[in-house]
């Protein structure tokens, strides 16, 4: 703290001549704006008071904090709050579901999520995929980002989204095909509610495992294949063209006459597709875009 000195005749503080008194008083300056006045050795004339020193600190908190004292509350520091940052948000997935998302606008995707500087754009995800909505599950979760499914090959590629691009929804479904078994398995909320026999691919055209989704539906091209055709992201690793469509996608479908040799055992019988009896492919009828579909051995 700084002790103003009386000069002849007055003592005025600095700041502005806050305060004057006569010659026999003497005028301390505290830190903060606070002043007081010294008259306890007026005899002494104008004596420095040295005290101050060790009490100008206190003082000086005291002052901030007795805001209800009128002219000290005047002195009272302002400080500026701070605002709060809302926390990206990460979404609650119930147990035995897949959290689901359909981007908004076609969105750019990127290799890993970033904060600052953008990781590497692996390209962007489109909202329709053969003329339908494109629902992809989401696999993992950073604050304000989303790991999702693609549809497109490589078979399992997955790329970051923000969160923020899509709209979300939830299913309890699961597909799983079982290659060993020629099994088809359905499953609701984590409870079997259908286990069938299939027909799967040849060891020449072998149906690719890994985990998929329910990508689309299309119309059946003929009879044989039922009343539609579940169209998942999985693709065919040993035909890259099939019948002049571009691409060689992995369909679960009708048996095209195979319903013979599919018998109750299931058999390996297709170019890759997943071949179902009649009945046990309308109970797939209910499944909604984006369910999760896993190949296994």
């Amino acid at each position: 703290a700084n002790v103003d000195a009386c000069k002849r005749g007055s003592c005025s503080c600095d700041r502005g001549n806050l305060l004057s008194v006569n010659t026999k008083a003497r005028c301390t300056r505290f830190d903060e704006g606070v002043y007081g006045l010294d008259r306890a050795n007026e005899g002494e004339g104008h004596r420095l008071i040295s005290a101050h020193r060790r009490f100008a600190t206190a003082l000086t908190v005291a002052a901030a904090t007795l805001v209800s004292l009128g002219p000290v509350a005047a002195a009272t520091p302002i400080f500026a709050h701070k605002t709060k940052v809302p926390t990206p948000v990460v979404y609650a997935v119930p147990r035995c579901t897949t959290l689901l998302a359909a981007m908004k606008v076609p969105t750019p995707d990127y290799i890993s999520p970033y904060t600052k500087t953008p990781s590497r754009q692996l390209g962007t995800v489109p909202t329709t995929w053969y003329g339908s909505r494109l629902t992809m599950p989401v696999i993992a979760q950073s604050p304000g980002w989303i790991e999702i499914r693609l549809p497109q090959r490589p078979n399992g590629s997955t790329a970051w989204v923000r969160s923020s691009a899509a709209t979300f929804s939830n299913t309890g479904f699961a597909i799983t095909v079982n290659l060993a078994t020629t099994h088809i398995q359905l499953f609701s909320r984590c409870s079997l509610i259908l286990n069938a026999p299939v027909g799967v691919g040849l060891s020449t055209s072998p149906t690719p495992t890994g985990n998929f989704f329910v990508a689309y539906f299309a119309s059946p091209p003929a009879a044989g294949y039922g009343p539609f055709v579940i169209v998942t992201s999985a693709h065919s690793n040993a035909i890259t063209d099939w019948e002049q469509s571009g691409d060689a996608q992995i369909g679960i479908h009708g048996a095209l006459g195979a319903d013979a040799i599919i018998g109750t055992k299931g058999a390996h019988v297709s170019h890759g597709c997943v071949r179902m009896h009649l009945a046990d492919q309308l109970r797939l009828r209910g499944v909604p875009l984006g369910t999760p579909v896993t190949i296994v051995t």
